[in-house]
């Protein structure tokens, strides 16, 4: 089976251009690709995830991976499935955060003796001249044309910026860029950045000739990405002082039955043969079985394998009924919080980060969605006893936090 091939059965391959020269290029280690990230926060998130593995994957096939970190284009905003502008940022604050993109990127990546490179694309966008730019790029592309993709007619409804408008010009001259001073020939990026990624494969060709090497591919991944990552709490970070790897491995060990395949076969490197062979027998206890690989894998991948032991440990003794784990999401209370050893349930849920305040906290206990070791509360006034030293409080039907105090 060629990488080609694997890619394909694991639903990674959207849309494509020069389907036989990017066979060959890929199945014989000789792509050198790009894929952007835009340092909009001090972490990646799980909606980054499928790229990261898709260029660890393409890497120990022998090709070049270059992580294209959008510190330029982060000035600007991609419109691209978004319904209003993107809230602007300091330099300050999007060097910070491209730093941090780096050290996490490091986790998937082998940067070592040139086998990958990361670049910022604020290195040569920051310098541009902007007459040089209408000259250079922006005779290349048709304001016609533009105003046709999915990205902007969205956006042109509720007003679409002129700053935003730029963001394919952009994007497009990062390609060119990568493709003259890197020999870069190949770029991938989500579903919603198609337009994109053909602006940037049209500038190379219209500048340098129809013979020149410029291909895209994209990837099910901003559609499904969108799907991940999100839960009431927000995000989901690959930081571990952001996510703990504990709530990281029950976001994937809580994944629906749909998914749970879909994003063993699209995010983790376990065979894809054993992963179909899996998948004839979905049914009943199978689906927690293929959920706990998923989860394991993951968390093994993002934080170790010692922290995705614990991570393990931990969810099987609360799935167990023994309710009891060190490795649990735990918050400790001081004596000081307490009044004759108890506390109220209100001011527990949000010392423990339940609950953002007393009025979530209350509305969670009213509606039936807050036990205590293993007793459903429904009295927002209880006050709940730390005679033993600690207790387990569980939120829904999946989030788990264990209260001491010391």
């Amino acid at each position: 089976m060629t990488l080609f091939e694997e890619l394909q059965r694991r639903g990674l391959l959207a849309q494509l251009t020069d389907e036989e020269e990017i066979k060959e290029l890929i199945n014989n280690g000789k792509a050198t690709f790009y894929i952007g990230f835009d340092p909009t926060a001090d972490s990646l998130h799980v909606g980054h995830f499928m790229a990261l593995c898709l260029m660890k994957r393409l890497q120990m096939a022998g090709n070049k991976p270059i992580a294209l970190i959008g510190g330029g284009t982060a000035m600007i905003g991609d419109p691209s499935g978004k319904t209003d502008m993107r809230k602007m940022m300091t330099k300050e604050t999007i060097s910070h955060n491209v730093e941090c993109f780096k050290k996490q990127m490091s986790r998937f990546i082998d940067f070592s003796d040139g086998k990958a490179l990361v670049v910022n694309n604020a290195d040569w966008l920051l310098d541009l001249n902007y007459v040089d730019v209408l000259r250079e790029v922006g005779a290349h592309f048709s304001v016609n044309k533009m105003l046709t993709f999915e990205c902007y007619k969205q956006r042109m409804e509720r007003g679409l910026t002129f700053l935003e408008f730029n963001y394919m010009i952009m994007q497009s001259y990062d390609f060119y860029k990568l493709y003259n001073d890197y020999g870069c020939n190949m770029q991938f990026g989500g579903d919603d950045q198609w337009a994109n990624m053909l602006g940037g494969t049209e500038l190379i060709r219209k500048k340098l000739g129809k013979d020149a090497y410029a291909m895209t591919i994209t990837l099910l991944l901003n559609s499904e990405g969108k799907k991940m990552g999100k839960t009431e709490k927000g995000a989901v970070w690959l930081d571990p002082e952001k996510t703990s790897p504990y709530d990281f491995y029950q976001y994937w060990r809580n994944v629906s039955d749909a998914d749970v395949i879909k994003c063993l076969k699209m995010l983790t490197f376990v065979p894809i043969e054993e992963i179909e062979e899996m998948e004839k027998h979905m049914e009943g206890a199978e689906y927690n079985k293929a959920k706990e690989l998923l989860a394991y894998e993951l968390t093994k991948l993002v934080h170790g394998k010692e922290e995705a032991d614990k991570a393990d440990a931990a969810a099987k003794a609360i799935f167990s009924g023994s309710g009891k784990s060190d490795n649990m999401p735990t918050t400790e209370l001081s004596s000081d919080d307490l009044t004759d050893g108890s506390i109220g349930i209100l001011t527990l849920l949000v010392k423990t980060g339940l609950a953002s305040s007393n009025g979530e906290g209350r509305r969670l206990v009213q509606q039936g969605g807050v036990s205590v070791n293993d007793e459903k509360v429904t009295d927002p006034t209880a006050q709940i006893s730390f005679s033993d030293g600690e207790v387990i409080i569980k939120k829904g039907k999946k989030v788990f936090h264990r209260a001491i105090v010391k």
